[in-house]
């Protein structure tokens, strides 16, 4: 039997401009007193797409589709500046994404006024064993009783500081708390947890695009996921991609909207 090649995806003409998390990193390092090293590469540089070091470059790989459902990244201090954060790559696939920074004291206005804005309906995704069962979900439709749009607001930090973030921001007590059942287990491999059922904040966002009936690009962010961990883990490692893997050519097919 006889398959067809997955073409190679040519790199984008164009850089894309800056997303949410990249311009939220961007004003985090402009308020640090002392500068953010991260290890990787001669002298640390990492490209400013991706965050790997250029010789693993993903940025060409980047899967560009339209989803309805909205993110809302709520990032702990630290997160928009490591290479490893995982919300940066949500802001990759789904253009409706915004990133704010968590302050126990402030809050952003601009987060207030998306929280407000009647096109979304917002769900903050949290484990239901630690919520009153009344603002409990399990579900999400594709559209809305009401004609809103989904927006799945994501605490982005440890899990010890996105359970200070849930308890500590009053603003979000109005809002159902969406509770995710997922099946399968975790398979990112980039920093460590002690149980599996614990999932980073990509794997998160693709589990809420499903619920949304966002197959396309779930699936997506999911094939993503795994190539942005085998760049990094290669290139931690001093060893080459392998661009002609199984991660990869899935990745080509969902982006080319052929998965």
């Amino acid at each position: 039997m006889t398959t067809t090649p997955v073409p190679p995806l040519q790199p984008q003409a164009v850089p894309c401009p800056p997303h949410a998390v990249s311009r939220l990193r961007t004003e985090r390092l402009a308020r640090s007193a002392k500068p953010f090293l991260a290890r990787g590469g001669p002298k640390g540089e990492r490209c400013a797409g991706c965050r790997l070091v250029p010789s693993h470059c993903i940025c060409a790989l980047r899967p560009v589709l339209p989803t309805r459902a909205g993110m809302c990244l709520l990032m702990a201090d630290i997160e928009p500046l490591k290479p490893s954060n995982t919300g940066w790559l949500i802001a990759d696939v789904v253009a409706d994404t915004y990133a704010f920074g968590w302050a126990r004291t402030e809050v952003h206005p601009d987060l207030l006024a998306l929280l407000a804005d009647p096109q979304w309906q917002p769900y903050v995704v949290f484990p239901g064993e630690f919520v009153e069962p009344g603002r409990v979900v399990t579900q999400v439709g594709s559209t809305e009783p009401t004609g809103k749009r989904p927006l799945f607001i994501l605490l982005d930090a440890t899990w010890p500081e996105a359970r200070k973030m849930f308890r500590k921001s009053p603003y979000l007590d109005r809002l159902p708390v969406l509770s995710l059942q997922p099946e399968q287990l975790s398979r990112y491999h980039l920093r460590r947890s002690t149980r599996t059922d614990h999932f980073c904040t990509s794997e998160v966002g693709a589990l809420c695009l499903e619920l949304a009936g966002e197959l396309q690009a779930a699936q997506a962010l999911e094939a993503y996921l795994d190539v942005f961990t085998h760049h990094y883990l290669q290139a931690k490692h001093q060893l080459p991609p392998d661009v002609n893997g199984a991660a990869h050519a899935r990745l080509r097919l969902l982006a080319q909207g052929r998965g």
